[in-house]
């Protein structure tokens, strides 16, 4: 028997804090068009249940389309079965009182709930966790060791109790519960790791990075149910990847080989993706970083490029103590000023561009 373990989709993001208008509107469909694709994927696959540990939605508020779609992808696939736990983000979209839920959405609530496939020997329990329960919640369950078990949960893995953190998962309390392979959400990585002798747990991450925070593949988890065991295997399958390209400018010495070096690491990802180049390392005075030409360069090559300029000047005030010339003199009094690092940086950066004709953002 396969099933998906996948969460944190966060349908109905807005995406708009570095994209245009236009680019996080494509953005936000392309995460409903991504679950999309992962159910037709279950369907091709043969894959008997998806399960959601939480998040599917980024508020409480869903759009009615959104909604719709949701519903009907459902539906229209009833030989799968959906498990749904509401995380952090999604808490007050769906309840079971809801009337018109599709017959193939099984949902959780504050108390631990099992739904099993008896043919299989395989038991899906879960439970949403709250302010009200989650200092007790792991106590409390209780699993048949003969049966194959999944879990699933949403929240924070730790070791410990957070005082009024409902999102914690105190996973000492999890331990030789009998469980198979604990399915979580909240984190939006990948991570698979032992929990005990017996199994594992595992965050699915989610299906889109929607931010640079969210950098590297991502995907969903599928299970596979083999004779009382589990095979698990990471899919990647964002449409889009978001990467952080650190750039080492130390040494160099020309607008040129600034160029190349990052034309270099640039070549290895595809142009459909998300990409935030970092220039790094030691630079002269006089190195020509030109952001602006950069962008210029490289930002039609992807669906989005950003550069930031995280340079430091590599500077020593001995190097100046005999240099008769303007610039000496202005780099000199900089330097001897009482001011942050960072803020003399700038001062000469800008006074060098200046002493260049060249104009100051």
């Amino acid at each position: 028997m396969k099933l998906i373990h996948c969460a944190d989709i966060h349908l109905d993001s807005r995406m708009e804090a570095n994209l245009t208008k236009e680019q996080a509107k494509l953005r936000k469909n392309e995460l409903l068009l991504t679950f999309c694709d992962l159910v037709e994927y279950a369907a091709t696959h043969d894959v008997k249940a998806v399960m959601i540990a939480g998040d599917l939605f980024d508020t409480g508020r869903v759009a009615v389309r959104t909604r719709n779609v949701v519903m009907e992808l459902m539906t229209g696939h009833p030989q799968i079965d959906f498990y749904y736990i509401r995380g952090n983000h999604d808490q007050t979209w769906l309840t079971a009182e809801q009337e018109g839920l599709p017959d193939n959405l099984y949902l959780f609530d504050e108390e631990w709930k099992s739904y099993t496939y008896s043919g299989e020997a395989i038991t899906i329990s879960g439970v949403e966790l709250s302010a009200d329960n989650h200092l007790r919640v792991c106590n409390t369950l209780v699993l048949d060791p003969d049966r194959v078990n999944i879990v699933m949960m949403h929240g924070q893995e730790a070791h410990y109790h957070g005082k009024d953190q409902a999102e914690i998962i105190n996973l000492r309390e999890l331990r030789d519960k009998s469980i198979d392979y604990l399915a979580l959400g909240h984190l939006h990585s990948y991570k698979a790791e032992p929990l005990d002798k017996r199994g594992i747990c595992c965050y699915s991450g989610c299906l889109e990075g929607r931010g640079f925070d969210e950098c590297g593949e991502k995907g969903f988890v599928l299970l596979d149910v083999k004779d009382g065991r589990i095979e698990s295997q990471f899919i990647p399958f964002a449409r889009r990847t978001l990467f952080e390209v650190p750039v080492d400018l130390s040494g160099l010495q020309t607008a040129g080989e600034i160029e190349a070096v990052v034309a270099e690491q640039l070549s290895k990802i595809g142009k459909e993706n998300l990409v935030k180049v970092l220039l790094q390392g030691s630079v002269e005075v006089d190195t020509p970083k030109d952001v602006d030409y950069l962008l210029s360069r490289f930002a039609g090559d992807y669906f989005f490029l950003k550069i930031y300029d995280q340079t430091k000047l590599d500077i020593h005030i001995e190097d100046y103590q005999n240099d008769v010339s303007l610039k000496g003199e202005f780099i000199r009094m900089v330097l001897s000023e009482k001011l942050p690092q960072e803020r003399k940086t700038q001062i000469i950066l800008n006074g060098i561009r200046a002493l260049s004709g060249e104009e100051i953002d």
